[in-house]
């Protein structure tokens, strides 16, 4: 087994191909920030100039400094009977400026006959060429070698000669791809042995999840020897999805000694961050990070982990950022409040009346649908008040909104009116707007410029809404997560009701109040 694994996330790309995944460019970026400072090593943006969002993307990430992470850049071999320079998807690889580069190249015989048409020879060349010409660019090169369990089972012979062709041609690393996620472990172990033992290196691992191994097939795979495993955050992918992240890398760094580098204290939050901004439902049953994980509902169970916690939990819940809940306990959630307490520079005691009240607060809030683990500005903003250093830069005295559409045209109309106390002075403005959370933006920065002139650094970037209880119909309430930005940084703000401008207005205000906090 290797002493040292990597990480690669592949959220951005594989991840994005299940069904109901969508991220925008904002949200890849915030995604790959978080990823960074998390600590995972490789950091897939997506294919160069397969659509205009990861083409962005990538121009974004090339202004930003990442402190742990490789950015890289994913695409193909050259096509078949042309020259790699003259290839325009080779081209944009290079263009992306990452510092990595995943090639995929096809392994087994009936797809490159069948679906490449070209011959077996021919897609060697393919894929020596591709490597080599990325590495005379100084590139590292990842070759993924996708369909290479289904393709070893009919000729091993052709697929050990892919992979030593990326080998030879200059690929830092070989990952060898279970493109179908149909194998088992011990097939995925025997065959990961004798591609190593061929190659005489190392090789990486990318797994899918639909025979419902894919972790345990990673897992497979480091045992025999690989050193980087690829997976998605939460497991997203396609079909069924990918290798889950958030479930391997607390395996490899508590269960198998595999030290990582990385704090798993914040792998919940993690998983939960990504889900937001997703707007997927959080899985209660999640393996380390699910609501569920660390439940214990009565009887046995709970008399037996409150004298002794290992009986009924196979790693302690702190470790990975979770907690344990007893349904007979008040005393559950405390970590999670002291953990993110801590990260914002406001430590405080296990046990003291503030976090008991904070905790009540979140609980609270929680049970009427807030969510705060991508609206960090709107639960620091809880915690300061609870703690009474959340004083307010200005009091809302009403507001409201008009809607007005021409009969007979296409054209409409909504105004904002709003109405603030400012210090001590009612301030009155109007504003017109691309909707009503557009028009209220306006109107509520008109009105506290004149006292914050530093506003106007400040912008919307990012608007979402989610329905909580769609079984109530129209009365459902909505979760509204606004993203805001200064150019330097981001940051997220929540805001719930039964009214989406309601929730929307609690999300704006929240979004200023932490800037002109942090701007203070």
């Amino acid at each position: 087994m290797s002493a040292s694994v990597t990480i690669y996330d592949t959220t951005l790309r594989d991840g994005t191909q299940g069904t109901g995944i969508s991220f925008s460019t904002l949200d890849k970026i915030r995604v790959a920030e978080r990823l960074d400072e998390f600590g995972v090593h490789y950091i897939e943006g997506g294919w160069p100039g397969s659509n205009p969002k990861d083409a962005a993307f990538f121009q974004e990430a090339a202004k930003r400094t990442w402190k742990n992470a490789k950015i890289t850049a994913f695409g193909m071999t050259r096509r078949g009977k042309i020259k790699v320079e003259e290839d325009a998807q080779v081209q944009m690889l290079l263009d992306a400026a990452t510092p990595a580069v995943t090639i995929v190249g096809k392994t087994w015989p009936l797809h490159v006959t069948e679906v490449f048409q070209v011959s077996l020879e021919e897609n060697l060349a393919m894929i020596s060429d591709t490597v080599a010409y990325l590495k005379k660019h100084g590139r590292e090169v990842l070759y993924d070698a996708e369909h290479f369990f289904d393709s070893f089972k009919e000729d091993p012979e052709y697929s050990l000669k892919t992979v030593k062709a990326a080998s030879d041609a200059g690929a830092d690393l070989i990952v060898l791809c279970e493109t179908n996620g149909g194998a088992l472990p011990e097939f995925v172990e025997e065959v990961t042995r004798k591609v190593i033992a061929h190659l005489g290196k190392p090789v990486g691992i990318h797994t899918h999840n639909d025979g419902g191994v894919g972790v345990a097939n990673a897992l497979a795979a480091v045992r025999a020897g690989a050193n980087q495993v690829q997976g998605t955050i939460n497991g997203y992918g396609e079909r069924v999805g990918n290798c889950n992240l958030i479930t391997i890398m607390p395996t490899l760094q508590l269960k198998m000694g595999i030290e990582l580098g990385m704090d798993l204290t914040r792998l919940r939050e993690l998983a939960y961050f990504v889900d937001e901004l997703a707007n997927v439902p959080h899985d209660i049953r999640a393996p380390y990070v699910g609501l569920a994980a660390f439940t214990h509902k009565g009887g046995l169970h709970v008399h037996a982990v409150q004298k002794l916690a290992r009986t009924y939990e196979h790693v302690d819940p702190a470790l990975v950022g979770n907690e344990r809940i007893i349904t007979i306990s008040d005393m559950s959630g405390q970590t999670n409040v002291l953990i993110k307490a801590q990260a914002m520079g406001l430590p405080l005691a296990k046990g003291s009346p503030d976090v008991q009240k904070i905790l009540a607060e979140v609980k609270r809030l929680e049970s009427e649908g807030y969510e705060f683990e991508a609206a960090e500005a709107s639960f620091e903003l809880l915690i300061r008040r609870q703690l009474g250093h959340g004083e307010r830069s200005f009091e809302l005295i009403e507001y409201h909104t008009t809607h007005r559409h021409q009969p007979g045209s296409t054209s409409e109309t909504t105004e904002a009116t709003v109405k603030l106390m400012v210090n001590g002075k009612a301030e009155y403005t109007v504003d017109e707007g691309d909707g009503p959370v557009n028009a209220l933006d306006k109107a509520l920065r008109k009105a506290l410029l004149p006292h914050f002139p530093q506003i106007a650094q400040m912008h919307l970037e990012d608007y979402k809404v989610r329905i909580i209880d769609s079984g109530s119909g129209t009365a459902a309430k909505t979760r509204v997560l606004v993203v805001s930005s200064n150019g330097n940084r981001t940051w997220g703000t929540v805001g719930v009701s039964s009214n989406v401008i309601d929730a929307s207005w609690e999300a704006l205000v929240d979004s200023l109040e932490h800037f002109l906090m942090k701007s203070v």
